[in-house]
């Protein structure tokens, strides 16, 4: 009995020293996780690759992006309130939000657009699909209250720009550097965390390998935002390639 109780002391001590594998929490949009992550559609998302790169017995990686989301209704679904009550200090976040805040702010469909800008401009509005009043803000003020509110539970936030869609003009494809892709950097830089330019990162690729190889590559033939799996390869590369060259972003001790 008292071999028993000094094994199950013992146990319990070398549990609490241990030291925390840290979690790194992915939050977004269906450019992250696309449906239920199992490829329906022949449709990924990045998220379902970038754990590839990371030592595994190390840190955990956590995909809980949802489809449809945007940087508002991630928040008012309830979706990062969830996350928030694991994070402990220690762990990290990377936000991509954006491809949906451009949408109406009160449709009959989602309601699900945000201001436009970083400002603290905002909007009361009659929220058609929850049947209640809410007063809406600008993208920049989501982003800035997840980088703040996993700041106060000890994590590591790291912000991405959206990646770019398949669209093109003049052989260049279009890229976000003067509104989403802008105000997710303006964002990181007034909190003072890392940023991943990562619609540069991909548009840079797509720039160089030409539109109809990109299109018959990384995309399919449903739209032009979701990519196929070739797709989700590259853009899980380009946020390594981010995280790299992000010098003083501990998240690189992770990497394989």
């Amino acid at each position: 009995m008292y071999k028993l109780l000094l094994t199950v002391i013992t146990a319990a001590f070398l549990m609490s020293a241990a030291p925390h594998k840290p979690t790194l929490y992915l939050i977004g949009d269906s450019t992250v996780k696309n449906g239920k992550d199992k490829g329906d559609g022949d449709l990924w998302g990045w998220g379902h690759f970038i754990g590839d790169y990371f030592d595994t017995t190390k840190i955990k990686v956590v995909n809980r992006a949802l489809g449809g989301t945007s940087s508002r209704t991630y928040r008012t679904k309830g979706l990062w309130d969830s996350v928030l009550a694991k994070i402990q200090p220690g762990d990290y976040v990377i936000m991509q939000f954006g491809h949906n805040d451009g949408a109406p702010l009160d449709d009959t469909a989602r309601a699900r657009g945000t201001i436009k800008g970083i400002g603290d401009d905002q909007k009361e509005i009659y929220n058609p699909i929850t049947k209640q009043r809410e007063v809406v803000h600008s993208y920049g003020w989501y982003l800035t209250q997840i980088i703040r509110e996993a700041k106060a539970k000890g994590a590591v936030p790291v912000v991405c720009s959206p990646i770019p869609r398949n669209v093109w003009k003049d052989g260049k494809v279009a890229r976000n550097n003067n509104d989403y892709g802008l105000w997710a950097k303006q964002v990181a830089e007034k909190e003072g965390v890392a940023f991943i330019d990562l619609n540069t990162l991909i548009a840079d690729v797509y720039d160089q390998e030409g539109e109809a190889k990109v299109a018959g590559t990384y995309f399919g033939t449903k739209d032009h935002t979701h990519t196929i799996a070739a797709g989700a390869k590259l853009n899980a590369a380009e946020v390594v390639a981010g995280i790299k060259g992000a010098k003083k972003l501990s998240l690189n001790k992770y990497l394989n």
